[in-house]
């Protein structure tokens, strides 16, 4: 079951607002998986604060994500969801750290997040 704002990003397309994620903070080792549905998304090692109030992130896990074209509030972005449930997860920016050159702009109420043991 997904919370209300859970339900609003990951199946709606909303966006949470900046800086009220708990996991915005986190700097653990472990893993960010999908709200909707567990499938991991990132680890923690690919996490970097980027200043703009979302959990932001330079690669995903192999195969994790799905991009589709967002034409909406005016603009040309690159959407990206959970590859297994379609969840509406947040966006991708070519203005991240290297390697990748990329910024995986993630809603924090679209993730759980794992500690490693």
């Amino acid at each position: 079951m997904l919370t209300p704002e859970q339900y609003a990003v990951l199946r709606g397309h909303g966006t949470e607002y900046p800086g009220t994620c708990a996991l915005l903070h986190e700097h653990r080792a472990g893993t960010f998986s999908c709200a909707g549905c567990g499938q991991p998304l990132f680890v923690a090692d690919r996490k970097f604060e980027s200043g703009t109030g979302w959990p932001s992130f330079f690669e995903p896990l192999p195969g994790s994500i799905g991009t589709t074209t967002d034409r909406s509030h005016f603009m040309t972005r690159t959407e990206v969801h959970c590859s297994r449930c379609g969840g509406h997860l947040g966006h991708v920016f070519p203005d991240g750290p290297p390697p990748t050159g990329l910024r995986y702009c993630i809603n924090g109420v679209a993730l759980n997040f794992e500690p490693k043991p």
